[in-house]
């Protein structure tokens, strides 16, 4: 079944052909997930985008913290930092065919690495959970109630049969298989990223209710559980999928490597090292913020102090350049504007 949507989505290049190339078109699955990723990486570039400061949710007096909740986010933190390093570390450690066969744990390592900040940022909300589905689903809540940047404050929701995109106003045209050059593009290709992902979280969220004889859907007329859906019967899941966000994308990295499709990326004809960075640009970014609302959940000198301790490795890093370029000019910022305020 298709979405209704995507009878209206309009080509950007209408008069594109298919590659002819056979050896290519092995490569498209891949190049097609490539250009995904570097359209988020474009459009984080390139977004014309305030952050954080603007946001009512960031500006918001955060939860007090206990000294047991500070140390856990610290664990989460050092967690994310360790695998954000060894992300980073790959683009030193070879060449184009090392890389080729990094991604068997670079995927996993980007995902990894975010969901452990992730996790450090709901817990400044008291939300205290290693469950991926709920840490996953409150994170979608947070999005559409505009706690991230615009930048990454898109989603998809909606029926099976009737996905809708929000915050994306170009995500109604049909991308094509170039890479993404203009905004248009880009958001094009996230567009039909949260669309392909959220009927992907569908059919997972079908499979696992229909497994269960206690919550599987039934025929009205023989009482048998459904083997084929119809609307109806898929909009009585909706409300289980939840929204569709950058995290569901992101997590498509793990399903990816856990599913053995990583095989088909190893073995195709793409620019591995453009992959990397468009992975370690995401993953900057998302840690970025989350470390953002961290430290001002923590304090900003409890958590300079909590950085200039770190391990050796991580010291001077990635960590402490987001501190210097990020953490501390918005801290700084969003304090001087509630004092003048007040």
């Amino acid at each position: 079944m298709k979405e209704k949507e995507e009878n209206n989505i309009i080509s950007i290049y209408p008069e594109a052909q298919k590659p002819e190339d056979k050896e290519w078109q092995k490569s498209i699955p891949a190049q097609v997930f490539l250009n995904y990723f570097f359209a988020i990486a474009h459009h984080l570039e390139h977004f014309d985008d305030s952050g954080l400061s603007s946001l009512p949710y960031f500006r918001a007096t955060p939860p007090e913290l206990s000294e047991q909740d500070a140390e856990a986010i610290k664990q989460l933190l050092l967690k994310s930092w360790s695998t954000e390093y060894a992300l980073r570390a790959t683009a030193t450690l070879g060449d184009e065919a090392y890389m080729r066969y990094a991604l068997h744990w670079t995927f996993p390592q980007a995902y990894y690495t975010v969901f452990a900040g992730l996790q450090a940022f709901l817990y400044t909300r008291d939300i205290k959970t290693e469950a991926e589905a709920l840490v996953l689903r409150e994170a979608g809540r947070l999005v559409v109630k505009s706690a991230y940047p615009r930048a990454i404050g898109f989603y998809a929701s909606g029926h099976y049969d009737d996905f809708k995109v929000h915050r994306l106003p170009l995500a109604h045209y049909k991308p094509g298989l170039q890479l993404a050059e203009k905004e248009l593009e880009a958001q094009s290709q996230i567009g039909q990223f949260l669309r392909t992902t959220r009927r992907i979280k569908a059919r997972t969220v079908r499979q696992q209710v229909q497994a269960n004889p206690a919550t599987a859907i039934r025929s009205s007329r023989t009482g048998e559980i459904l083997q084929k859906f119809g609307p109806q019967h898929w909009q009585q899941l909706t409300w289980r999928v939840g929204y569709t966000t950058i995290f569901d994308l992101l997590a498509r990295l793990r399903i990816s490597a856990s599913q053995r499709e990583i095989e088909r990326f190893v073995e195709s004809d793409i620019d591995f090292r453009l992959f990397h960075e468009s992975l370690v640009q995401i993953v900057s970014y998302l840690n970025g913020v989350h470390e953002c609302y961290v430290a001002q959940a923590m304090g900003l000198q409890q958590y300079q102090a909590f950085v200039a301790q770190l391990p050796e490795h991580l010291q001077p890093s990635f960590v402490t350049d987001r501190l210097r370029e990020k953490v501390e000019p918005l801290l700084a910022a969003n304090d001087q504007s509630f004092r003048a305020a007040a």
